[in-house]
């Protein structure tokens, strides 16, 4: 199998290579590789999600900068995104393994490299259960209180977010057909409910905003006085949505010809999701009857007070009903990601219990204790939104500050390794390292950037708790690593101990 074609080049790689390929990497196949191409891209595709990102945090939005930072900043993060993603798609195509990001670092700068980038990339995947799923609670609630009269409090959300997170979890244990089956069945759904929803907002609504107001407006409800740190905070919107795409990394082991279709899934879901999550937010934006009154709604989602002015009951009802099973849909697709992260990382002995969490059902081929262990843990992540009214937003920064730095790190050590690094059949070619470098940086910037308050003053209820979930897993994985380094390790590749070599050298 050739490994260093330019993309649009691309060699067709039989089902059977892939296995070759995975053993080359030091990993015996377990997981059933049933999930084409089109299920790849569905499940990043999918847990991106503009229906569950761009409508859970459009009231954040709303008080951070207001409709000029939601849809400038769409644009912009959209484009520095698509940089991570064709960076990262490159080093998948050379390292199509369910360990994905900390594998392709321990492989390009060494076990420590591979270590911190696993914990920080489990952190974003779990803290992005609880966020996904946490928001699919909220929208429930907002969709009992329209047609039930039904009073959402944080109890009752909580107790609808564990019933989600119940659902999630028995969907995944069927094994990954259905899995792929319920993303490709995602993707449609939510191309078709952004066109549904956008189509009616522009037809139904007798009143519009201008396109001076969705563009230009600048709103500051975050008691900071200085625009610039507003702007740059309120880009969480666009970041939090665009984040998630490491999925179809993480299914590669069950891919058909993974080495090309891994790469294609991360680089076509966000494109794709560029393009439906800037329709989505003008339409929203555009159809606003009162500003005040969409950030105060009764039904605690903004989103949903817009559909309820401009449509009335029944037509805010029903495309509720729409954004909420995608956003099921996506909750689903990222307990199985998270899940084959855990297998992974316990397959390696990275993790407390690994023995456990790395089993595999022989039945389904299905890692069962570590789809559970992954709903478990975004449960207890999402407790603090029990008593805190701004627990649900330092969730979903944890979610960005965690996975974020973790697709920076292997760009950044392939960059490093420079002719060193063996491209896989999907590569950018003579735009590798710029756009490698751009990512790196964009990376960087906006990790800096979600560590800072979102509130002012801060307080015990607006500090931005994602920095001290940050520093604990920094801490604590630092002081497992003392414990498990022993044990700790990703297999020494199958017949290409030279290659590792030379790709090592000096860099290690």
């Amino acid at each position: 199998m050739s490994r260093t074609q330019w993309a649009g080049q691309d060699q067709p790689v039989r089902p059977t290579d892939e296995e070759e390929r995975l053993r080359e990497l030091g990993y015996q196949p377990v997981l059933a590789r049933r999930m084409g191409g089109f299920g790849n891209f569905a499940i990043s595709f999918s847990v991106i999600s503009v229906l569950s990102g761009c409508m859970t945090l459009y009231g954040f939005g709303l008080g951070t900068g207001g409709p000029a930072v939601m849809m400038w900043g769409w644009a912009g993060v959209g484009l520095f995104v698509l940089c991570v993603g064709l960076a990262l798609a490159e080093v998948t195509s050379a390292y199509p393994t369910s360990g994905a990001l900390y594998y392709m670092a321990d492989r390009l700068g060494g076990r420590r490299w591979g270590w911190y980038t696993g914990w920080l990339n489990l952190l974003g995947l779990l803290g992005a259960i609880a966020g996904i799923d946490y928001g699919a609670a909220l929208f429930t609630g907002a969709f009992l209180n329209l047609r039930f009269g039904f009073e959402p409090t944080p109890g009752s959300t909580f107790v609808i977010f564990l019933c989600i997170l119940l659902l999630h979890a028995v969907l995944n244990l069927f094994g990954v057909r259905l899995v792929s089956v319920l993303n490709s069945i995602s993707v449609w759904w939510h191309l078709t409910g952004v066109a549904v929803i956008v189509g009616a907002l522009a037809l139904v609504p007798d009143h519009h905003q201008s396109a001076g107001f969705v563009f230009t407006e600048f709103v500051n409800d975050t008691g900071w006085a200085n625009p610039f740190y507003v702007a740059a905070i309120g880009l969480l919107l666009a970041q939090y949505t665009f984040s998630g795409y490491d999925a179809s990394a993480h299914l590669s082991e069950e891919t058909s010809n993974a080495s090309v279709s891994a790469a294609k899934g991360i680089v076509r879901a966000i494109w794709v999701s560029w393009i439906a999550g800037f329709a989505l937010l003008a339409g929203l934006t555009f159809a606003i009857q009162d500003y005040a009154g969409t950030q105060n709604s009764a039904t605690g989602v903004p989103p949903a007070q817009i559909l309820l002015d401009a449509l009335g009951s029944g037509g805010a009802t029903a495309l509720l009903l729409v954004v909420i099973v995608a956003q099921l849909f996506c909750g689903n697709a990222e307990v199985a990601a998270a899940s084959r992260m855990v297998f992974a990382f316990s397959r390696d002995n990275a993790l407390p219990g690994s023995a456990l969490w790395r089993k595999v059902s022989s039945r389904t081929q299905t890692p069962v204790p570590a789809v559970w262990l992954s709903v478990a843990v975004a449960a207890l992540l999402a407790v603090p939104s029990l008593y805190s009214a701004t627990a649900y937003g330092a969730v979903t920064a944890i979610n960005v500050i965690g996975i974020t730095p973790a697709y920076a790190i292997p760009i950044y050590l392939r960059l490093r390794a420079g002719k060193r690094f063996r491209p896989g059949p999907w590569s950018l070619g003579r735009w590798s390292r710029p756009v490698g470098w751009t990512a790196v940086v964009w990376v960087a910037g906006v990790t800096v950037l979600f560590c800072l308050p979102q509130k002012s003053p801060v307080t015990v209820d607006t500090m931005n708790y994602a920095v001290i979930a940050l520093a604990v897993v920094l801490v604590l994985s630092t002081a497992w690593w003392y414990v498990a380094r022993r044990s700790y390790g990703t297999p020494a590749p199958y017949g290409t101990a030279r290659e590792q070599a030379e790709i090592s050298e000096g860099i290690v």
